[in-house]
Parts: C-alpha cells; structure tokens; sequence
C-alpha cells in the first residue's frame, strides 16, 4: 500500500471480537496436579495449606500419638532417667573434682570412687591403709563423724554453686558410715527389744540427717514407728511402739 494512503476501516463489532478472541484456559486445580510418590524410611512430607504434615516416625521410637498411656508413660520415664543419671554424674564429677583439690592442698593420699543407687550419689574417699584400725584419713572423719558431715556439706555447696542445683549426695570417708551403718542396726535393734519389754519410747543419741534416715528406715522394717525431735546438733531419734 503507498505510503499516505489511508487504510480501510474494518468494523469489528463487540460479538464478532468475542468470537475471535482466542480462549484463555484456566489453570489446572489441585485436584489434577500429579499425585506425590509415596514417603519412603523416614521421610517428612510436607502437604499444601491446610492438610497435616505426613510424619514417619524414625525406626526405634514410639510414635506417642499413637501409644497407648502406658507406652507413653514408659518412654517419657525413659527420657527423664536418662536426663536424670546425667545430672547425677556430673553432680559426682563436680563434687570429687572439689575434693581432690582439698585432698592436696592438705597432703592427703586417697582415692575418690563414685557410685548412683537409687537416684543419690554417694562418694567414698578411701587409701591404701583404709582397711587398717587406724588411718590418716580418720583426722578427715573427726568425732562422731563431725568433720566428715562438713566435708559432705562443703562439696554439696560446690555442686551447687557450679549447677544452681541442690545436691543431696552422700560422703564417706575411710569406710566411716559403713561402719557406722553396722552400729546404727545394733541400736535400733536393742531400742525394738526394750520397748516390747517396756512399752515405753526409746531416744537415741544425736545423729546427723543421714544416719537419722537410716534409723528410720530400720525401725518401720521392725513394724514400730520413729520421729525426729530436737534441733541442731542436738537432733535425735526417738522410737515407739506402734499404735494399735
């Protein structure tokens, strides 16, 4: 066509446009995208919005949602024991650390052993000549175990100040409670046979909250009961017949 000249006009009306326009095909739903591969092992599929993920749970571990509660009371106990036995070997740790450091800065040979029964951890510091009437570690225990129940309170509190935590092991020292153990059985044993011979209450000597303990636990073993009076050092046992 030459150059000025005007093309013709060509009239396409609103019905002859919407039969040329070419039609828009509208995207493919949901429902027709591919299906996704099923998960395999231990896979986490992620579903769209609105639909719960798809979790396999790992080989070995209990899917809670769908244990019954006493599955899931077991695991959860599982979990807070072994938690637990952690906290109490590092308790240990922390407390035989500080007492090696004391062991040397007064000259004193002795090894320290670390043994958890029943959720405690119980210390012993023990020699060569423990085994003898006589050893030096005996100064460490004093008089009726008074050193000794300082020392166990003085590595409680060096527990406590490296956990924030409040520790409640037990310290011994050249086999002390043990043998200490040995005498508190004599005396509750003779306290049971004069009260069935008299009916009347029995007061043991003072003794430190451990060995109370101890007394307590061997008297409801006798069938009679026991509580604590007094306070301080002078904190003591006292044991009765059980009420009928």
């Amino acid at each position: 066509m030459p150059n000025g000249a005007d093309a013709p006009a060509e009239r396409i009306d609103g019905q002859d446009a919407a039969e040329q326009a070419e039609p828009v095909q509208a995207p493919a739903q949901a429902d027709d995208a591919p299906e996704a591969p099923e998960p395999a092992g231990d896979q986490v599929v992620t579903q769209g919005a609105g639909q719960a993920a798809d979790v396999t749970a790992p080989a070995g571990v209990v899917d809670l949602s769908e244990a019954t509660p006493e599955e899931a009371d077991a695991a959860e106990a599982a979990e807070e024991d072994d938690l637990e036995d952690e906290d109490i070997r590092d308790e240990g740790e922390i407390a035989a650390d500080y007492l090696e450091e004391l062991l040397d800065i007064a000259d004193f040979d002795g090894d320290i052993d670390i043994e958890v029964k029943n959720g405690r951890t119980y210390l012993s510091i023990v020699s060569e000549d423990t085994a003898d009437e006589e050893s030096e570690l005996d100064i460490l225990v004093g008089e009726n175990g008074e050193v000794l129940n300082a020392l166990q309170e003085l590595a409680r509190l060096a527990v406590l100040a490296e956990t924030g935590e409040r520790s409640r092991l037990i310290l011994d020292i050249a086999g002390h409670r043990a043998r200490q153990g040995s005498r508190l059985v004599g005396l509750v044993e003779k306290a049971v046979s004069e009260i069935r011979e008299t009916g009347g209450p029995v007061a043991l000597e003072p003794m430190g909250a451990y060995e109370r303990k101890q007394i307590h636990d061997l008297v409801a073993e006798a069938g009679l009961v026991s509580e604590s009076e007094g306070e301080g050092a002078g904190r003591h046992v006292v044991i009765l017949a059980k009420e009928s």
